[in-house]
């Protein structure tokens, strides 16, 4: 019998701009507090593009990282994925001009929207890719620009998002202790209008009226949400071990989309995972949408919380309404 292969992570590598925006900092434009935002988010500052800086140059930085910690060239590669809600401009795809960058001459390229469940959707694609045994060696990007896209008048959305990129390399494996072993890809539209940005698309196309309106900045439906995360991120927690024969005590680290502390909580408290199995990097990142999963797993691999054959699940939900999950052995 011909070997089963899987994708398994060879190199990561991640970025965050220098420009750090505390909650003392959000105190001199509204009418906020630091206990305020951190006792409802868990959020005490978070990374802002400065200038020169823009989704291409953030992806860029991480890709470079993950290529060298993997040993793999650009020129190598068989496929690049870039997972983004912010790309460098409407068309062409992000992936092209990373591919550009990098060097990777006629690699194909291309973009995911998935919002916050963006990385694992591409992760998983770039799994089933290796598994059919059409590509070899593929980069998988999360990255985005949320500031650039948030009203800083408006204290119940702006205070929750940082920029910034994480990137993984993957590769085929036969070996029982590494990759992935189990993916979940879901999503519902009627719950499109609980988080989204109205301006800039082709139902309300730029314009003066569409700036005047703030139609370019993130809209959200701060209750929904919150239910909705909470809800999902418990299912797939639930479903990933289910499908898996796992048990808490078989996992090693739990990566959830970096959301909210109270949401991340509520949905590893249903099954009684310590929150020292659950990484959380989101009082010094924000929410980074597809670059949330990606910066967590590549910091809690250079902390030393992750080690080859660990056991990790993967969870996040997203505007589309999208949410995920991966069961992998790093």
């Amino acid at each position: 019998m011909a070997d089963v292969f899987k994708a398994a992570i060879a190199g990561l590598g991640a970025y965050v701009p220098p420009k750090v925006m505390t909650n003392a900092d959000f105190e001199k434009i509204l009418d906020t507090s630091d206990e305020w935002i951190t006792q409802r988010t868990g959020i005490k500052e978070r990374r802002i593009m400065g200038e020169g800086e823009t989704t291409l140059t953030m992806a860029v930085a991480a890709a470079r990282e993950a290529l060298d910690h993997a040993g793999v060239a650009a020129t190598d590669l068989d496929l690049i994925i870039v997972a983004t809600i912010t790309p460098e401009m409407p068309f062409p795809a992000t992936a092209c001009m990373l591919q550009k960058e990098l060097g990777a001459t006629e690699v194909p390229a291309f973009d995911i929207s998935a919002a916050c469940s963006g990385f694992i959707y591409a992760l998983v694609t770039a799994d089933k890719f290796i598994r059919s045994g059409m590509y070899q060696k593929i980069l998988v990007i999360g990255v985005d620009a949320m500031t650039h896209y948030s009203d800083y008048t408006d204290r119940s959305s702006c205070i929750l998002f940082g920029d910034g990129a994480g990137a993984v390399v993957l590769e085929p494996t036969t070996d029982p202790d590494r990759g992935m072993d189990y993916s979940v890809l879901r999503a519902d539209g009627n719950g499109w209008d609980y988080i989204h940005t109205p301006g800039g698309g082709t139902r309300h196309p730029p314009s003066h009226e569409m700036i005047d309106n703030k139609q370019q900045y993130i809209t959200m439906r701060g209750r929904e949400v919150y239910k909705f995360a909470v809800e999902k991120m418990q299912w797939l927690l639930g479903d990933c071990m289910a499908k898996c024969g796992l048990t808490p005590e078989d996992v090693s680290m739990v990566i959830p989309h970096q959301v909210n502390v109270r949401v991340i909580k509520s949905a590893v408290a249903r099954y009684n995972f310590p929150m020292e199995k659950v990484y959380v990097n989101i009082y010094k990142y924000g929410n980074t949408s597809s670059a949330s999963v990606p910066l967590a797993l590549h910091d809690a691999v250079a902390e030393g919380k992750i080690v080859r054959g660990s056991v990790v699940l993967l969870i996040a939900f997203g505007a589309g309404l999208t949410w995920a999950g991966a069961v992998m052995k790093y």
